[in-house]
């Protein structure tokens, strides 16, 4: 049993610090090719699949959709109470034992930190070096028949994710024992 705790710790972190990565290497890569975002005169997205995918980059001072901007120091201190509250899920609260809950709580560290990473100012643009910005670097483009989804990134991606997979396992888990305490109390026929 321990074998297995330390073998799901581990394929914990791969998973989550994998994610963060490939998220921090893409936004790099990304806003090195497409620069900062010109909020005085914005550039026109450069479209994969004109006109529903592209890349466009923007900078997101606050959380989901857009709310709350201006509060990076805000959403910087929960993602740090969120980071210890996955922690202490996974290593205390026993859900390393579940391997699907493992992967989902390494998607949902992996967007935490790409993000937070973004939030603390821990990059600073191509073309201004030496300056930092406070914010989530988002650069993923989707609309449909003018309806424009917020631009994202993949940590957004991974939280997204790692959260379904918790729904799903809550549904699927939930569904078990409600059969089961259904089965302990229903009388003997």
């Amino acid at each position: 049993m321990a074998s297995t705790l330390r073998t799901r710790a581990f394929a914990f972190w791969l998973i989550a610090l994998a994610g963060c990565g490939v998220d921090l290497l893409t936004k790099s890569i990304v806003f090195r090719r497409l620069g900062m975002p010109d909020f005085d005169n914005p550039k026109p997205p450069w479209w994969i699949w004109e006109p529903y995918f592209g890349l466009q980059t923007s900078l997101n001072e606050g959380a989901l959709f857009g709310i709350g901007q201006g509060k990076v120091w805000l959403f910087a201190s929960l993602s740090v109470v969120a980071i210890f509250g996955v922690c202490y899920w996974l290593y205390f609260a026993g859900a390393a034992a579940d391997r699907m809950l493992t992967v989902a709580l390494a998607m949902i560290m992996g967007g935490i930190l790409g993000n937070l990473h973004d939030r603390l100012g821990l990059w600073e643009p191509p073309e201004l070096v030496g300056v930092r910005y406070y914010a989530v670097r988002d650069w993923i483009l989707f609309q449909w028949n003018g309806w424009v989804w917020p631009n994202f990134n993949i940590a957004d991606s991974l939280l997204v994710c790692g959260v379904a997979l918790l729904v799903w396992h809550a549904y699927r888990h939930g569904d078990a024992k409600q059969s089961s305490d259904v089965e302990r109390v229903a009388p003997p026929v």
